[in-house]
């Protein structure tokens, strides 16, 4: 099972997309990120240029020895299983799920991660978006 896993997840990171601010700011607002929990889109776009600089196929070993992935830097230990650590799985999805150019997995995810905790779940948000005028990530993009 480890080594279907690891071709998988081979697979996946071969298959990777860096989107574009502009390019991720269109997906977002089409899947209704506009507004959610009362964010603007540019927050989101912020968010993800400082936890992935918008990889989908990102991946962070931390010092806890879990881990992030994809385009949100979406952590093992409680929204996803990667089948190598214990997991609540929260968003009831597979880790390699979250690092494929198609992003609405991973948008589903930071959805149910917002509704529960909040964009401050993210360190990357906290460090570089909070407080700021983050219009920028959005200002040439026409959304």
């Amino acid at each position: 099972m480890m080594k279907v896993w690891v071709l998988l997840l081979l697979v996946t990171v071969a298959s990777a997309k860096t989107f574009t601010h502009c390019e991720l700011a269109r997906i977002l607002k089409e899947s209704w990120m506009s507004s959610y929990a009362g964010l603007n889109l540019a927050n989101w776009v912020c968010l993800a240029n400082a936890e992935s600089e918008y990889k989908t196929n990102a991946i962070n070993h931390n010092k806890d020895g879990s881990t992030d992935y994809g385009i949100f830097q979406i952590n093992n230990r409680w929204w996803c299983s990667d089948g190598q650590f214990s997991s609540h799985n929260g968003c009831q999805i597979s880790c390699s799920q979250l690092m494929t150019d198609n992003i609405s997995d991973a948008i589903q995810c930071a959805k149910t991660i917002v509704s529960q905790q909040g964009i401050s779940a993210w360190v990357g948000w906290n460090n570089h978006c909070k407080n700021k005028d983050v219009s920028q990530y959005i200002a040439d993009c026409e959304v």
